[in-house]
């Protein structure tokens, strides 16, 4: 990992603030798919083609990686803009979403796979709607976990009925951590067995559209207008996307990691959330030495061992 430093912002014209607020309306209301360019066969994983549906009914594709011999398994989902296989953040348009940050290298989630499968674990890993392979739902509006939670409830009911006799946990990463935060708020009844959740970076989406926004010269004088639009495509505010209420009532095992110095959030967002969480069993693990929110998705592949041992103690 190697840092970066923020970009000095160059001021907007008028003209540009126009079009920067016309654009925030367009990706609440179309999200960014990515391309499935990584299979499990990559990395001489064996795995399947499944589709399930939500807890609305939107169809979600999904990958099934089975372990020989064993009872366990690990539920994965992902950030937004991403898709089950990664986000090609190397190449446009997918590098314009977090490259002003140094963000603008590919995040590939077949290792973690590799990991996972490698340490005992089947592993279920499904795109969110709106994202990847999967349906669209909702109209296509992103809402930073709240329909999203939908797609949750959806792959826990798709694990029970399919390997009920498996012990099971979460792996949820980003806007599936946030949908992971509202799907417990409304469902809890639905975790009943779930033994405990790694999460990688949750996110208020109010703060994440203020640091990019701070980043790239938007004057902050008008952010409410952001707020407006967000709003009038959603008829959400950014404050109801954020996932801190709900994580008050998150009473599983919850390890959560997040790069400390990430450019795209504030540390005091996340920690936050984390005291929010209700479980006494937790713990925030902070990555240091990057200030790129794109190592902390990269990171459980090249350093597992916290999350692997968190795993472990709730699944034995």
């Amino acid at each position: 990992m190697t840092n970066a430093t923020s970009p000095a912002p160059v001021a907007l014209t008028d003209d540009q603030v126009k079009q920067r607020l016309a654009a925030v309306s367009q990706a609440f209301k179309v999200q960014m798919r990515s391309p499935i360019l990584h299979t499990p066969a990559e990395a001489d994983l064996a795995f399947e083609d499944v589709t399930f549906h939500s807890e609305d009914g939107v169809p979600l594709e999904a990958w099934f990686i089975p372990r020989e011999g064993s009872k366990k398994l690990i539920i994965v989902n992902h950030p937004r803009w991403f898709s089950r296989a990664g986000l090609p953040s190397h190449l446009e348009p997918w590098k314009s979403l977090g490259g002003m940050a140094g963000n603008d290298f590919e995040v590939n989630f077949i290792p973690d796979y590799k990991v996972l499968h490698d340490a005992g674990y089947n592993v279920l890993t499904y795109d969110l709607r709106n994202f990847g392979h999967s349906g669209t739902g909702n109209g296509g509006i992103s809402t930073g976990g709240r329909y999203e939670s939908r797609d949750v409830i959806g792959s826990i009911d798709f694990a029970r009925r399919e390997f009920g006799d498996m012990t099971t946990a979460l792996f949820s990463r980003c806007l599936g951590c946030n949908a992971t935060f509202f799907a417990y708020d409304r469902r809890p009844e639905k975790f009943e067995g779930i033994r405990c959740i790694v999460g990688a970076q949750p996110i208020s989406v109010r703060v994440i559209m203020e640091r990019i926004f701070t980043l790239t010269g938007f004057p902050m004088d008008r952010f409410e207008e952001v707020n407006r639009e967000a709003k009038l495509v959603t008829s959400y505010a950014l404050e109801d996307m954020s996932p801190l209420e709900a994580a008050g009532s998150m009473a599983l095992p919850l390890f959560l990691y997040q790069v400390r110095n990430d450019l795209m959030t504030r540390e005091s967002d996340v920690q936050s959330i984390f005291d929010r969480v209700l479980s006494d069993e937790k713990e925030l693990f902070w990555i240091e030495g990057t200030t790129k929110r794109w190592d902390g998705y990269t990171y459980f592949a090249r350093h597992p061992e916290k999350m692997l041992e968190w795993f472990e103690r709730h699944m034995a």
